[in-house]
């Protein structure tokens, strides 16, 4: 069975995020602990803004003995203007799903998508919001795990014993639309959406474009290399610093809906840094409402 220290440090500057922190598990590492015993519970999260069937495509193939997740079912609550398009899940309906699929209390849990993360980090950030604490991502996803060469299971997968996981302490924490207006002028504010969604020169989802007055941009793909691994962790604090980040307890995230937002903050805790808060409602949440302002352009302001 494989342990997850996070490896040895390394000074390289192409070296792999997988190797310098437990957040992360490479697909050799996973290769090899789902070959003995007792194996992680392995979380299937796949979804995408333009393609959302990730069931389809988890029937087509994915990793033997992973288990899908149905993000909008499992890992959000009904869509509604006032929350947004995902809000949180409540606590005790999270809790009954994660059962449902398995895991116990003593689970070891891998995550994976195959986006480089950006989806299979809403489960993490919501095991951890719900006290699971030991809770990786396969860096790089399925494509890492399909270029080592190994097989991918179709069909429904096999049915589980229902888990015995109960809910923890709330160890993440979160700020609502009233905090993230007043937020750029305490800290610092990111929108982790692509930068034309955020100039307001595109806005396929929501009812308004732009971004909220004081945030700065920064997509959350660019903590990706061209293989979707997270790149090393000097890297993402350099990124993260120039914008203001050096601690996260003064940072708050959104994207559109409360998703790729959670991809941001598994890169600050790759970073080495606190993790920072979430707005779960997201820009869906702050467009809905007229009397909130927002801003156009690549400006924050």
């Amino acid at each position: 069975m494989t342990d997850y220290p996070g490896g040895v440090t390394t000074d390289s500057a192409s070296a792999s995020a997988t190797q310098v922190h437990p957040l992360l598990v490479s697909a050799p590492e996973l290769i090899e602990d789902v070959a003995s015993l007792p194996t992680p519970v392995i979380l299937d999260v796949r979804w995408q803004l333009s393609d959302p069937d990730g069931r389809g495509h988890y029937f087509s193939g994915h990793i033997p003995g992973a288990r899908y997740v149905d993000l909008t079912a499992d890992l959000a609550d009904q869509r509604n203007p006032k929350e947004g398009r995902h809000p949180l899940p409540k606590r005790d309906a999270f809790e009954d799903a994660m059962r449902r699929i398995g895991i116990n209390n003593d689970s070891r849990v891998v995550i994976y998508d195959d986006c480089g993360g950006k989806s299979a980090a809403r489960a993490w950030w919501l095991l951890k919001w719900a006290g699971k604490k030991d809770v990786h991502l396969l860096d790089g996803g399925l494509k890492a795990w399909i270029a080592e060469g190994e097989d991918l299971a179709v069909g429904p997968g096999n049915p589980v014993e229902r888990g015995d996981f109960t809910l923890g302490q709330d160890t993440m924490a979160t700020v609502s639309a009233e905090e993230a207006s007043t937020w750029p002028d305490q800290g610092v504010l990111i929108d982790a959406r692509t930068p034309d969604r955020y100039q307001g020169v595109t806005e396929p989802m929501d009812s308004r474009a732009g971004h909220i007055p004081g945030a700065v941009n920064i997509p959350t793909h660019t903590f990706l290399d061209e293989s979707e691994h997270f790149l090393p962790p000097e890297t993402i604090r350099q990124m993260l610093a120039d914008v203001g980040v050096t601690d996260g307890s003064d940072t708050a995230v959104y994207c559109g809906s409360g998703v790729h937002a959670c991809h941001a903050l598994a890169a600050m805790e790759v970073a080495g840094l606190e993790v920072g808060r979430l707005y779960p409602g997201s820009w869906s949440q702050w467009s809905a409402e007229r009397s909130r302002p927002i801003a156009i352009g690549e400006s924050p302001r």
